[in-house]
């Protein structure tokens, strides 16, 4: 798969699952249910002491199907370069860190920096980024969105921080063009009771809300 396939999977739904301090033990299970409901691009954050393991195992058990595994939180370029080695296609980073960059570039994975401002969304598409990622957007809004696409309309935003059932389409709308969902997509009572059907009911209501307004 090339960079621009990568960058289209990751895109496709307008959805990316951020799985933060999930059980190792249940990861492949709530992969194939976020994946039954239509959200193929999974974050694996790094902040979870188990998280290239469960990278390395994402990468073999979804192989033939249509998930996209890479890694988030990822704070510098050693970082990234163990999460591409683990099996990341793609990297995202709470902040806009040049060498992480840098690295994802050399190994062909798509990035995608995190920025707030104007100038850092420019920095960071100057200096390679394939998308930004502005965070936390649910403190920003969706207005600000709209105002930052007017003079930067050529840089794909993906929004993420704060975003639920009830934004992710003002997003969208704004021009974000697809949305990270975390806590309100993982739900982690369903996750603890094994009810993984919820799981892939939630994955589908944020890929319906997200595909209606791109229309």
């Amino acid at each position: 798969m090339n960079k621009q396939k990568k960058i289209d999977a990751v895109l496709e739904s307008g959805v990316v699952a951020v799985l933060r301090g999930t059980q190792a033990d249940k990861m492949v299970k709530i992969a194939q249910a976020l994946l039954a409901g239509g959200v193929k691009a999974l974050e694996i954050t790094l902040d979870n002491p188990a998280a290239l393991d469960i990278i390395k195992e994402l990468s073999v058990e979804l192989k033939d199907t249509e998930a996209i595994v890479g890694a988030g939180t990822v704070l510098d370029g050693e970082t990234a370069r163990a999460a591409i080695l683990a099996g990341s296609e793609f990297v995202f980073c709470p902040t806009l860190n040049q060498e992480v960059i840098k690295v994802c570039n050399r190994y062909g994975k798509v990035v995608i920096p995190g920025v707030l401002t104007p100038t850092e969304m420019i920095s960071a598409y100057e200096a390679g980024a394939d998308l930004v990622k502005v965070f936390p957007a649910g403190v920003m809004g969706a207005k600000y969105i709209k105002s930052v696409k007017g003079p930067l309309s050529h840089i794909p935003i993906i929004t993420t921080g704060g975003i639920n059932l009830d934004n992710a389409g003002d997003f969208i709308k704004a021009g974000a063009t697809a949305i990270g969902a975390g806590g309100s997509l993982i739900d982690k009572e369903a996750i603890a009771q094994e009810n993984y059907q919820l799981l892939t009911k939630k994955a589908k209501e944020f890929v319906k809300i997200v595909q209606e307004a791109r229309k």
